[in-house]
């Protein structure tokens, strides 16, 4: 199938042994009871074979929606997808999954490892220096100004080591707006939203993160800066978003030819998400659009 009839949300794409391996959430069950995710391959990111179910809700397992963000990693001889569950009796958190194969099938791994009484959502991993940090975000009660936050996990990525720490928010940011609808779906008068953290080491040594929330154009990338090329920060604001309208939820990759890549879903309007890639460059300090893939 071609990459223009996918219809997912949140894309995540990985590498792996010359081929693309296309992982997303369900436009369709985005915001309604889930039960999967899946997996779609290819060798040059037009054509996809597809989809591959890669996950599917065994019976008894306490997630019912919220099936979101799933990240994919080769780590270890294995791979993990890092998700987020929720549920009707509990707060949504971020799990792991593991296969031996990127297109599964994934099984439950490692439990919650964001705090109980935190609602958090698409975590993403870095690994720096050899040790694993979870960035992920949260917004709504006891979060309304839309805060990413990081934790050490253990080795085998079963547990965190660290307790949480907020980088930044999404108020802090130049450019994002209080969320419009933040009384109307959370009950809260002023709300900055958060989502979708991803991470990458660039030439000129230093961190980028992209992460989204809202602006006056709706759903929009922005892009924070770690000048010490490292978790710890300190993390600076790029003063414009990096893609400004009705598009979120990005991350890096690099392609088979090294070329450095930007994913994200566009347009933000529900079932009518597609994956889109761009290309992008450094200039002057600040990730800048090339083109349209």
């Amino acid at each position: 199938m071609k990459r223009s009839d996918i219809n997912i949300r949140d894309p995540y794409v990985l590498v792996h042994e010359g081929k693309y391996y296309l992982y997303g959430t369900r436009s369709d069950t985005c915001w309604t009871e889930a039960d999967g995710f899946d997996c779609y391959v290819s060798a040059d990111l037009e054509e996809f074979e597809g989809p591959i179910e890669i996950f599917h809700r065994p019976e008894g397992f306490f997630s019912d929606r919220n099936y979101w963000a799933p990240e994919c990693y080769e780590y270890n001889g294995a791979f993990y997808l890092v998700t987020t569950f929720g549920a009707a009796d509990r707060t949504m958190g971020i799990y792991v999954l593991k296969s031996l194969r990127p297109t599964g099938p994934f099984e439950p791994y490692a439990d919650r490892l964001t705090p109980p009484e935190w609602n958090c959502i698409d975590g993403t991993l870095y690994f720096d220096e050899g040790r694993p940090y979870l960035f992920f975000s949260r917004s709504q009660h006891g979060a309304e100004d839309g805060d990413f936050d990081m934790m050490e996990l253990s080795t085998d990525l079963k547990k965190a080591v660290s307790e949480p720490v907020r980088l930044f928010t999404a108020k802090d940011t130049p450019w994002a707006k209080p969320f419009p609808f933040s009384k109307q779906e959370f009950g809260i008068d002023t709300m900055y939203f958060s989502d979708g953290p991803g991470l990458m080491k660039l030439e000129d040594g230093r961190l980028y993160m992209i992460m989204s929330s809202w602006s006056t154009k709706g759903y929009a990338v922005g892009v924070a800066v770690s000048e010490s090329g490292h978790v710890t920060g300190p993390w600076k604001l790029q003063e414009k978003p990096l893609y400004p309208e009705n598009g979120g939820h990005g991350m890096f990759f690099k392609d088979l030819t090294g070329q450095l890549v930007f994913a994200l879903h566009y347009p933000n309007d529900k079932y009518l998400e597609r994956p889109i890639f761009w290309t992008f460059r450094l200039e002057d300090g600040n990730l800048v659009l090339d083109r349209r893939i």
